[in-house]
């Protein structure tokens, strides 16, 4: 009476038997890609999220042929001086007119700034090009 019983149903009774899969061979290296890939790309964009000095434009007005006036908001550390690279640019996309704006320390984080921008010829457009602490021992260029 040392019958043992069928572990699974009969042979053929339920379709083929199905066989193992294996994994395919690329499946553990993209795996570890994701694992190593996650946590760098985490790290860069917190990098570029805090970058010490965001700007942005507001808007600007056209007061004169030889004038333009550009606001914009500068996002920095409390009781940091800040210089803007600003231009103005024609129809033709030329760039007209150019200056470099100093934002002085504030106890706001977040500061607009008003700058008139003079001109060669009749501008259409200003923008902020970019913005930068100024360190100790950097000159600072109008």
């Amino acid at each position: 009476m040392s019958e043992s019983m069928p572990v699974g149903p009969p042979a053929g009774r339920y379709g083929p038997v199905a066989r193992q899969r294996r994994r395919p061979a690329w499946v553990l290296p993209a795996a570890v890609v994701g694992v190593v890939a996650i946590p760098v790309g985490v790290w860069i964009g917190v990098g570029v999220l805090r970058d010490p000095v965001q700007w942005s434009t507001v808007g600007f007005s056209v007061t004169g042929v030889d004038n333009v006036d550009l606001t914009f908001q500068v996002t920095r550390d409390v009781g940091q001086t800040v210089q803007c690279q600003v231009h103005a640019l024609s129809t033709s996309y030329a760039e007209v007119g150019v200056r470099t704006v100093v934002v002085p320390p504030s106890d706001e984080r977040t500061q607009r700034v008003t700058e008139s921008i003079p001109t060669a010829e009749e501008a259409t457009t200003a923008e902020v090009l970019g913005c930068e602490q100024v360190t100790e021992g950097t000159t600072v260029e109008d």
